[in-house]
């Protein structure tokens, strides 16, 4: 698949949501996976929301994608780590 296989028109600002258990090391991991794949992200390119309960937090990090084959690497990355519940 390549870039013209998308609806997603590169490059563009992207933002992925990560939903994980509220815990200061697993944000710390995911912005380092974030950071793996765009090391230029800013710290005003992360966002969070804790769940009512505090027990989750949701990350919602805004990349600038170039490519199609990063952001699916950054995906799989962030859905690998074993405090994911979800990316979306």
């Amino acid at each position: 698949m390549t870039d013209k296989d998308t609806l997603i028109e590169f490059p563009c600002d992207f933002p992925i949501k990560i939903f994980g258990k509220n815990d200061a090391s697993f944000i710390k991991a995911i912005v380092d996976i974030a950071r793996k794949y765009y090391p230029d992200l800013k710290d005003d390119s992360i966002k969070q929301q804790e769940s009512k309960k505090a027990q989750y937090i949701s990350l919602t990090i805004t990349v600038f994608a170039k490519d199609k084959k990063t952001l699916d690497s950054l995906y799989v990355a962030l859905s690998e780590h074993p405090d994911t519940k979800m990316v979306l």
